[in-house]
């Protein structure tokens, strides 16, 4: 077996299935460059055959990443296989993950399809695949609660087709460790083409084991190629979180034998991209990228790492971004410093007319905060809350006035279709106030079902990023605004969550 481990990144897939998580093309890009960085093995870019936008994403990530194979990811049949190859067209490497659920259950209650009939379409898709692309990877979805003489059987037949990597998904987050890895060394065991395909894990987190399941699977069930994502960001309680199986299998190099390609300090820029591209906070106490990831408040606890740091620490926070000795502007800061910091993050704007846009903006805030910190450019460069090209909505101003005792009034100006308009409202409190403001004119009706506030960084003059969630219709779409003023923030996520709910694009749910 080799001794490399795959990382195969499906943030912008699955990840994305989170309900509000759902990201721009463009958003999609600047994530897909920041994971090429990261030196990620393999991103799958989404889902081309789901909607015309998914398609434009894959294709436009497709053209841009050279370093890293670039994978899409289709349901087992001519159309979707068809849609993906060429979404990959024009790719340094490229891959199509192709997908069918083989458990009893799936294959009787959502696929009403017999074993045979799925048996069959899982050869033929392969084979489709396999004229259209090199490297073709095959998922069996519900793999883990499948039979395992007829998942010997499929796997079997699909690797004599030609796919090159055999994922086993744990999708619906019901493995355990222990089980889970022999589960996997069973099959490549008994399967006697096994040691034809890589063979690979995808777990869900449903139970809290997600990265214990997935490592199982490398230690125990022989796999080399684990399906993760940034934050462990993805549906229900999420998926394998990519920081936590890379540091563990860096960290106890001793116990797992195995090399990575990642460069681990930009594991830290990479999942604050996507938590604020998102709106997904990072919880303090998060592994590896928590912002209490490295903090040692026990006397004993801090005495000892001030004597040697390896008492309490197992790694050392630099190795995986964090920095003790950050550089911050402020308002002195040239063109130059903040265009390198840019750089530095995995910022690339596409001219420089939109560096210096970006430019004004950090000038304009520096004059309202005396620090900028990276949490505060990555912010300003997201553009949330702003009109942009084709948006429905977008924020201008807001006025409102609040005093104890008084009900509070708000006046907000924003953009429909680039035309100015006004909406007035009391509410509550200012930020009830200034999102009734806005309905008033926009009579969306949406329920908010979250409303969330996180300090970009740790002072009073911080700025503040809200996270809206709304839902209309059955579709759930998640709004991220910032600014040092909480109510204009607030307003922002409201416009940027109206402007998701405005867009019509349709996505097909897939599940791998």
């Amino acid at each position: 077996m080799s001794d490399k481990l795959i990382i195969f990144d499906t943030t912008l897939r699955d990840g994305e299935q989170s309900p509000g998580a759902s990201m721009t093309k463009d958003e999609k890009l600047r994530i897909a460059r920041q994971l090429e960085r990261l030196k990620v093995d393999v991103i799958e870019a989404g889902f081309a055959a789901s909607s015309n936008g998914d398609f434009e994403a894959v294709q436009l990530i497709a053209k841009t990443i050279k370093d890293s194979t670039v994978c899409s990811l289709s349901r087992a049949n001519d159309r979707d296989i068809s849609r993906a190859a060429e979404a990959l067209k024009g790719a340094n490497r490229s891959r199509i993950h192709t997908f069918i659920a083989t458990s009893a259950l799936h294959m009787e209650k959502k696929l009403r399809m017999s074993p045979d009939q799925v048996f069959e379409q899982a050869k033929l898709s392969v084979r489709f695949a396999r004229n259209l692309v090199a490297d073709v990877e095959f998922s069996p979805e519900d793999g883990y609660r499948s039979d395992p003489d007829y998942l010997c059987r499929v796997l079997e037949a699909v690797i004599k087709e030609g796919a090159t990597t055999i994922n086993v998904p744990d999708t619906v987050g019901y493995a355990v460790p222990e089980l889970y890895g022999l589960f996997i060394k069973e099959l490549r065991e008994r399967i006697p083409n096994s040691d034809q395909a890589v063979w690979s894990v995808h777990c869900h987190n449903d139970l809290g084991m997600a990265v214990a399941n997935s490592l199982a699977g490398v230690k125990i069930g022989g796999a080399r190629q684990v399906e993760c994502t940034i934050n462990g960001l993805g549906e229900r309680a999420g998926n394998c979180s990519l920081e936590e199986i890379v540091m563990a299998v860096k960290t106890r190099r001793d116990y797992f034998g195995l090399d990575l390609n990642i460069d681990t300090k930009h594991i830290l820029a990479t999942s604050r991209m996507v938590s604020q591209t998102t709106g997904f906070v990072v919880q303090p106490n998060k592994a590896v990228v928590g912002a209490n990831a490295f903090a040692h408040a026990s006397g004993i606890h801090q005495d000892g790492v001030l004597k040697a740091r390896d008492t309490y620490e197992i790694m050392r926070a630099e190795d995986v971004g964090w920095s003790a000795n950050k550089i911050v502007l402020g308002k002195l800061s040239g063109r130059n410093a903040f265009k390198q910091r840019l750089v530095e993050l995995g910022v690339q704007l596409e001219s420089e007319a939109d560096i210096n846009t970006a430019f004004a903006k950090f000038k304009e805030l520096a004059d309202r905060k005396s620090e900028i910190f990276d949490e505060d450019i990555l912010a300003l460069t997201s553009d949330k809350g702003r009109p942009q090209g084709d948006e429905q909505y977008g924020f201008v101003s807001l006025s409102q006035r609040s005093e104890t005792g008084e009900r509070p009034q708000a006046s907000v100006v924003f953009t429909v279709q680039g035309k100015e308009v006004k909406g007035d409202s009391d509410g509550n409190g200012p930020v009830d106030a200034s999102l009734k403001a806005i309905e008033s004119l926009v009579k969306s009706g949406a329920e908010m079902v979250l409303y969330s506030v996180n300090a970009i960084s740790g002072s009073t003059e911080s700025q503040g990023e809200v996270t809206v969630r709304l839902q209309n219709s059955g579709r759930v779409v998640n709004g991220v605004g910032a600014d040092p003023d909480i109510v204009v923030a607030s307003a922002k996520a409201y416009l940027s969550a109206l402007n998701k709910l405005h867009s019509k694009a349709e996505r097909v749910a897939a599940q791998g």
